[in-house]
């Protein structure tokens, strides 16, 4: 996992090392980085905090240059993965359920990208931690979609509400919602339909699923092995209707490591979770000291 990233920083070190300025070696950096799925800006950004840290220095005359540039490298990672807001979804659940109602959770995604999975392991997720789920199959387009999500949500114990296809997607997140009410149910996770995010129909439909079901919560679902295809997906959903969190999946497959940079870089929101296996326990919280830990040290 990750280990064409951190090879691509490991190269990085090792060839600054003989070099008299940092600059001859930051074009390969540069390079190396958008070749491991990191966007193109997000490389450029990594490249400029590094050129900035040693403005005016020799790196051949800094002692213990190697730990410098490594800590360097920790500290410009760690301030793209740091978001501008952090979230506890537990903390904010628990929040909810004091003030009353049920705290909604929306899922936005293209299709692929294993989203109606995931939300089974976020359902399956909370339901450990005490707290009653209900799912919305909001996704009333796509053949299967309503079926799909049926068959996980049976398999973790959650109720799917649900209507026919080609019904109005927000009216079955209402009707979610209201039956969360009625029943006193902790948590609404709504599926949305995953098609292309140029579609503007799709936009307009996940608004008004939004307007209606008013979500504490609009969580991307990307696949870590789509590289850029994960950022520009993420930036059209944040563009139309707001993301404030990320879930990226198959985390464990990943080599490259590029789209938790950049997704993170260019949305400025948490990644709340990864996803780890095809088992509904496989969803970990994503921890940015592991993260950092897996591609820079050796």
């Amino acid at each position: 996992m990750l280990d064409k990233l951190k090879n691509a920083f490991s190269t990085f070190v090792n060839k600054t090392l003989t070099e008299e300025k940092l600059e001859d070696t930051i074009k390969d950096l540069n390079i190396l980085l958008i070749s491991n799925d990191v966007a193109m800006e997000t490389a450029d950004a990594i490249c400029e905090s590094i050129i900035d840290s040693f403005r005016g220095e020799e790196v051949g005359r800094l002692t213990s240059t190697s730990k410098l540039l490594e800590e360097t490298l920790e500290e410009v990672i760690t301030d793209i993965l740091t978001p501008d807001q952090e979230i506890n979804l537990l903390e904010q659940i628990e929040q909810k359920r004091i003030t009353g109602g049920p705290y909604v959770i929306v899922f936005l995604g293209v299709n692929g990208t294993g989203k109606t999975t995931t939300m089974a392991k976020v359902a399956h997720f909370l339901k450990k931690e005490g707290y009653s789920v209900v799912a919305a199959a909001s996704d009333t387009f796509r053949a299967g979609a309503i079926e799909q999500l049926s068959h996980h949500m049976d398999n973790v114990g959650v109720r799917v509400i649900k209507n026919q296809y080609k019904s109005d997607p927000a009216s079955v997140a209402y009707d979610a919602v209201d039956h969360a009410t009625a029943k006193q149910i902790d948590v609404v996770l709504v599926d949305t339909a995953g098609r292309q995010v140029t579609d503007k129909n799709l936009m307009r439909e996940i608004e008004k699923i939004c307007r209606i079901a008013r979500p504490d919560l609009k969580i991307f679902v990307g696949d870590s092995l789509a590289g850029n295809d994960a950022l520009f997906q993420a930036q059209e959903f944040n563009k139309y209707v707001g993301i404030d969190a990320t879930i990226l999946t198959k985390l464990d497959a990943d080599a490259k490591g590029g789209a938790a940079l950049s997704v993170s870089h260019e949305t400025k929101k948490p990644i709340i979770f990864v996803g780890t296996g095809q088992k509904y326990e496989d969803l970990e919280p994503f921890d940015p000291d592991l993260f950092i830990t897996n591609i820079l040290e050796e």
